[in-house]
This record gives C-alpha cells, sequence and structure tokens, in this order.
C-alpha cells in the first residue's frame, strides 16, 4: 500500500534531575556539595534516505519518544545524555506542525537531517548553588522537559516530469514505453493506484518521470484519486499532458484537456503555469480530421509543444522523448517552499511559555506550565535555603508581577501543582 501522509506525536528527550550530593571522603570534613548536572534529553531527528519510497512505517505506529537525560551522580559527574531518536523518511517529505500548519521542514535530499523536536536541557547539581552564604545547598534543578510536538507529514514525490491526464488516456503505456517501468496496464479507468516512477536515461541526461493517476473532474475536491496523489506534481519540472484522441469512450479530447487544465489550476495555482507538453495519443485510432482539429485547437490556446503519438504501437515515441529530454535539461528545479529557515534558531522562552495563570472554580490562582513543572521538582520544601531559592525563582520569573496583573489579593490561594499557600505582599 503507497502511504504518502500521516497524522504524528513526537517527543523529545527530557533533560536529566540534578544531583543532590556531599562530597565524604576519609579525613575530609565539611567536603561540600558534589552533585552533578542531569543529562540532555535526546532529539527527536528526521533523516531523508533515497532508499525509502513511501511512508509505511508510519502506518500503524504514531508516537515516537526519544531518550531521557540520565540523572547526575556525585562527585560531579554528568549524567548521560539522551540517545537522538532519528525517524527515516523518504526524500521528499514535508513536514508540518499538525496544530498551525506552519511548514517545519521540506527534505528534498538524501541524507538531509533536520532537528524537530529538541531534548530538554539537564538540570543544575547542587554543587552550582553553594556560596559563602549557602554552603550546603539541599537542593538541584530538575531537567527541563523536551518539546513535544504534533505532526502532519506528507510525501511529495521527487519528480522531474509529471504524466497527468485523465484514467485510461495511456500514462501508464507511454511511462512503459519510454521508461524501463511497469506499472500495471489494462483497459478500465484507475488501472493505477498509486504514482509510479521511471528513469528516462538518454546518454549523460537523465530524468524521472512519475504516473500521476486518478485525476478526473473535481478532483482537487477529492473525487477519484486525485486529490490524494495531486500533490506528487508539486516538485515536476514539466507536465506531459496525455490526451485520449480516439474518442472510443464517447469523451470530447478538448474538453477532457481543459478538464484536467482547469483541476490543476484550482488544486495549486502555480502548476497552470507549469511548462506543459501535450501528448494526443492513441492516435492509431482516431482519424487524421480528428487528430489534426485536436492539435490546431490546442495550439491555439498557447501550447506549442504537441506531439501525435500512439504508446500502445510506439509511433512518435522517439520524438516526444528528444523533446522532454531537452527541455528538462533546461529547466531548473522547482522551489516549492522558500520561505524556510535554514540558520539555526536560538529559541527563548516566552512567558506564556514559562507557565499560564488560571483561575480555578474555586476562587484559587492556578499556576502551570514549564516554569511550574521544574521549579516545582527542583524545590526541596524541607530546606529552607530551599524554599528562599524558591520564592526568588517566582520574583525572577515574573509571577509574582503576572499574579497581581491578574488581580490577585491579600489572602487568596495560589496553587502550583500540589502545593497551595496564601498570597502575602
Amino acid at each position: 500500500m503507497f502511504i504518502d501522509h500521516a497524522k504524528i506525536y513526537v517527543k523529545a528527550g527530557d533533560g536529566g534531575p540534578g544531583c543532590v550530593s556531599f562530597h565524604t571522603e576519609k579525613f575530609v570534613t565539611n567536603g561540600g556539595p558534589d552533585g552533578g548536572d542531569g543529562g540532555k534529553g535526546g532529539d527527536v531527528v528526521f533523516v531523508a534516505v533515497a532508499k525509502i519510497s513511501t511512508l509505511q512505517s508510519f502506518r500503524f505506529k504514531h508516537k515516537f519518544v526519544a531518550e531521557d537525560g540520565a540523572k547526575g551522580m556525585n562527585r560531579k559527574m554528568y549524567g548521560k545524555g539522551g540517545e537522538d531518536l532519528r525517524i527515516a523518511v523518504p526524500v521528499g517529505t514535508l513536514i508540518k506542525d499538525a496544530n498551525t500548519g506552519k511548514i517545519l521542514a521540506d527534505l528534498t535530499e538524501d541524507k538531509q537531517e533536520v532537528v524537530i523536536a529538541k531534548g530538554g536541557k539537564g538540570g543544575l547539581g547542587n554543587m552550582h548553588y553553594a556560596n559563602a552564604i549557602r554552603q550546603a545547598p539541599r537542593f538541584a534543578r530538575a531537567g527541563i522537559p523536551g518539546e513535544e510536538k504534533e505532526l502532519y507529514i506528507e510525501l511529495k514525490l521527487i519528480a522531474d516530469v509529471g504524466l497527468v491526464g485523465y484514467p485510461n488516456a495511456g500514462k501508464s503505456t507511454l511511462l512503459s514505453v519510454m521508461t524501463k517501468a511497469k506499472p500495471k496496464i489494462a483497459d478500465y479507468p484507475f488501472t493505477t493506484l498509486e504514482p509510479v516512477l521511471g528513469v528516462v536515461q538518454d546518454f549523460d541526461t537523465a530524468f524521472v518521470i512519475a504516473d500521476i493517476p486518478g485525476i478526473i473532474e473535481n478532483a482537487h475536491e477529492g473525487a477519484g484519486l486525485g486529490h490524494d496523489f495531486l500533490r506528487h506534481i508539486e516538485r515536476t519540472r514539466l507536465l506531459i499532458h496525455v490526451v485520449d484522441v480516439s474518442s472510443k469512450d464517447g469523451r470530447d479530447p478538448i474538453d477532457d484537456f481543459k478538464s484536467i487544465n482547469d483541476e490543476l489550476r484550482q488544486f495549486n495555482e502555480k502548476l497552470a503555469e507549469r511548462p506543459q507538453v501535450v501528448v494526443a495519443n492513441k492516435c492509431d485510432d482516431a482519424s487524421e480530421e480528428e487528430v489534426e482539429m485536436f492539435v490546431d485547437e490546442v495550439k491555439a490556446m498557447g501550447y506549442e509543444d504537441v506531439f501525435v503519438i500512439s504508446a500502445a504501437a510506439r509511433i512518435g515515441i522517439k520524438e516526444l522523448t528528444d523533446k522532454v529530454t531537452e527541455l528538462v535539461s533546461k529547466l531548473p528545479p522547482v522551489v516549492l517552499h522558500d520561505d524556510l529557515e535554514s540558520e539555526e534558531k536560538i529559541y527563548k522562552f516566552e512567558k506564556e511559555e514559562q507557565f499560564r495563570i488560571e483561575r480555578a472554580d474555586d476562587g484559587a490562582y492556578v499556576i502551570t506550565g514549564t516554569w511550574a513543572k521544574v521549579t516545582m521538582e527542583s524545590t526541596n520544601f524541607d530546606d529552607l535555603t530551599s524554599m528562599s531559592y524558591f520564592q526568588r525563582s517566582m520574583i525572577n520569573a515574573g509571577v509574582i508581577d503576572a499574579l497581581k496583573e491578574a488581580g490577585i489579593q491579600e489572602g487568596d490561594t495560589v496553587r502550583i501543582e500540589d502545593l497551595e499557600f496564601e498570597f502575602l505582599e
């Protein structure tokens, strides 16, 4: 089965917590804190692999989680970093944020890699919190949670030339005679149920042709199979529009030609501007008048490259192949997404990402978010110095100011995770 889109959940590894430890050694008194830092969580990395042709591996598995960082250890030893989770996808895979629709990556080259979710930073051990006043800190920092995202991934085949046309127009037969591909061929609509690729080799020039199945009227709205496969011609540099001029099934070749072009335009305006070679196929089953009328009308629409062929009888194939080879060698690759930023970003947590303040039904001010989770896991509430650090963290992170902006009054209840306390100015 050809799987070309999937929705998945990915989560990078959490950073390991810092260690609370004190140096102990014979004949050494008051050795001081020596708790090491936690390890960094593993990243979620997508890797483009040329040998993979579909998204079949995502058919049943939709959740991917990287390894967490290990906890820091005594003697100032760092915890082990979590292993990166590497996910292999076909070349031509587009990765989007499922919630916002933002394009995160477009993998168009073999072995291309991109980090989609970054692992959390490891927490600091208690050795970092010692100073002249606080000489024996009994708390350490918890690790930062790894990024988590819902993703929509879709495959857009990497092909230089796309074969388009109504079902049973002869696209598969044409692909088989132009290349060494062996698509399923039969005399009924929708013989081809998935895109088929073939390679044309002409001396020092080689290019890939994709047979795109199932495009009919209203394909852009989901009719037939076209809605599933129209995306696969978006990367092509050239279109070969195959039209059955024999009219054996009572169809009008000009109406078919206009209808397919209209579907391409409605799916993506840029497809209508793509260079197009028109192929009048099955000429051996049509009269000379019918063929001539079709060619004249298509050329009157502005299409200069029109070829009269019979794929089954191998009539006109060499001339068509030579012309397509010439055009492909001159056309530049199609850039689908020129707004992707390749430079590495430095992410900073905004206030809304660090914590959120909501009013509960009982009137309490509830604080949630990354800051709340990490700070609660980092605080030793049985230790006065740790409690002091917790209070300063609330001030430094802007929690106190945010509570005041939310309208908190002295004596109101504040709730963070399992902790409740009264607000005092």
